[in-house]
């Protein structure tokens, strides 16, 4: 591929190695708060709401019940007694305490606290002349009202029931109407009764609260789970199915929702398997199509290889324009055997059938090696730093293409000198020793831009070139080589100037037989 200039200081270089990759995976363990609890604490919690409304609604409707019921019983009874009061005007004192002791005995629902008042007078069946439980309000309204009134207070922690209600007096049919004597009756009772049993219909809701709760703990698992069982199995299925197993089908029950999710699920998996297989059966069309074409064109390739070498050795006895087309004819034909041997590596690459052959061997000699079979020895071009010792075990010829690759990209498309440096790197994430090879050039770098699509087959970072300088597939298959040894490469921008290439691999790569 060809690079592109950027601007000074674009992009950052690295001397570190890069951490490994690491994958995680969330099991299927139960959550704390996972979809079950939050839906059996849902279910509770509407029980419980239900319950608590219930209670309210019910304990307010019986309260009400129990409280008017003695409620229109004393009035009632009360108002009844009080017509048979029979007190002349003047009021008599005597006559009145037997009147308030009558009807305080005769109470209903049970015996009364009567008083009477009369101007000054204070008349009670009780030793007491007044009582501290009726209001001004209730004398005020007794006043106002022929027919009485009545309250329910609250004092000293306890509910009484107090009733007023004015003697009125009656002259006869001939004079007809009725006339107020002045004289207010008052009947005091306490609702000590009515509130035990109020007491005991809260105390009876509030036991009943947990086993009610505890009932419906019971449908709110099984609730649960009818709802959880599909989605553990939809859960199952696309973990099946992101592991590669795409005939994952999930078992459709009933006519709900999460049958309808169930059934779009299984029609889904099976366009995705559907794509899938013509997606594979396209590449391995391809990947044979590359293939094929490239081990046909061997043959004819070394035959038009050797014609090339021959022509070239008479090149100098020709005329120019006939030299220079030998010339160009052998470039232009060592180029198609550069490619076609590309493509049979990248076949291989893509159908898995590349194989390592390790050997621990000294990686700066083998390095040497690399630059000295390619003849870049000559120090204005190319800068090593390579220390003695590290060794590695690593496959010697697929190194070589890793090293070839990469030091000709740079002198193709940077400026010299290229610096190829050697040491290791110790990652404390895996307690592992990495071996580092760095390839670096003096040029302008790379664009930001195209440094993610650097490792692409044929990717030309100037689309309005139709022909680069190489095969486009040197540092894709480089990738490759290093991703075969379980290491990783990338490239970055220095600071100071030029691309950077680093090459990240195990000082182990691995038995043939794991490779």
């Amino acid at each position: 591929m060809s690079r592109e200039p950027i601007p000074e200081g674009a992009g950052s270089g690295t001397r570190t190695a890069a951490p490994k990759p690491r994958t995680s995976r969330r099991g299927g363990r139960p959550r704390p708060f996972g979809l079950r609890t939050r839906l059996v604490l849902a279910f509770l919690l509407v029980a419980a709401a239900g319950c608590g409304t219930t209670a309210a609604l019910t304990y307010r409707a019986a309260r009400n019940a129990i409280l008017e019921q003695t409620q229109d019983i004393a009035v009632s009874h009360f108002r009844e007694q009080a017509e048979t009061v029979q007190v002349g005007l003047p009021v008599d004192r005597e006559v009145l305490q037997d009147a308030v002791r009558r009807i305080a005995r005769q109470g209903k629902p049970r015996p009364w606290r009567v008083f009477a008042e009369y101007g000054t007078l204070r008349v009670s069946s009780t030793t007491s002349p007044t009582s501290t439980v009726v209001t001004p309000a209730l004398r005020r309204s007794a006043l106002g009202a022929q027919h009485g009134s009545f309250q329910r207070v609250a004092s000293g922690g306890r509910t009484w029931l107090t009733v007023a209600l004015p003697v009125v007096h009656t002259p006869g049919e001939e004079s007809g109407g009725t006339r107020h004597t002045g004289l207010v009756l008052y009947a005091v009772m306490e609702l000590d009764v009515e509130e035990a049993n109020i007491r005991a219909l809260v105390t009876a809701a509030r036991d009943g609260f947990l086993p009610a709760l505890a009932v419906a703990l019971f449908p709110a698992l099984f609730a649960a789970r009818s709802v959880l069982r599909p989605v553990r199995d939809l859960r199952r299925a696309a973990r099946n199915m992101g592991e590669g197993r795409l005939d994952t089908r999930i078992q459709v029950k009933g006519r709900d929702e999460l049958a309808d999710l169930a059934h779009t699920f299984n029609e889904s998996a099976a366009e995705l398997e559907r794509s899938v297989v013509e997606l594979r059966q396209a590449e391995a069309r391809a990947r044979r199509f590359a293939s094929d074409v490239s081990h046909e064109l061997r043959t004819p390739l070394a035959g038009m290889l050797a014609v090339t070498e021959v022509l070239d050795e008479d090149a100098d006895g020709l005329d120019p324009d006939t030299a220079a087309a030998v010339r160009l004819i052998s470039s232009e034909t060592g180029k198609l055997a550069v490619l076609v041997e590309d493509l049979m590596e990248i076949s291989r690459f893509d159908a898995r059938a590349a194989e390592l052959h390790t050997d621990e061997v000294d990686v700066a000699e083998t390095i040497r090696r690399t630059l000295l079979s390619r003849r870049w020895t000559d120090p204005a071009q190319i800068v090593t730093d390579l220390p003695d010792g590290i060794r590695a075990r690593l496959d010697p010829r697929r190194f070589d293409v890793v090293v070839a690759n990469l030091v000709g990209n740079a002198l193709r498309h940077g400026r010299p000198p290229v610096t190829v440096r050697l040491s290791t790197a110790f990652r404390a994430d895996d307690a592992s020793t990495w071996l580092v090879t760095e390839v670096a050039d003096r040029g302008p770098g790379i664009h930001p831009e195209v440094l993610p699509h650097v490792f692409d087959r044929f990717y030309k970072a100037d689309q309005a070139r139709t022909r680069s300088a190489g095969s486009g597939l040197g540092l894709a298959i480089t990738l490759e080589n290093v991703r075969l040894h379980g290491g990783t490469v990338h490239a970055v921008n220095d600071p100071a100037g030029g691309a950077v290439f680093v090459v990240e691999m195990p000082l182990t790569a691995g038995r043939e037989e794991d490779a």
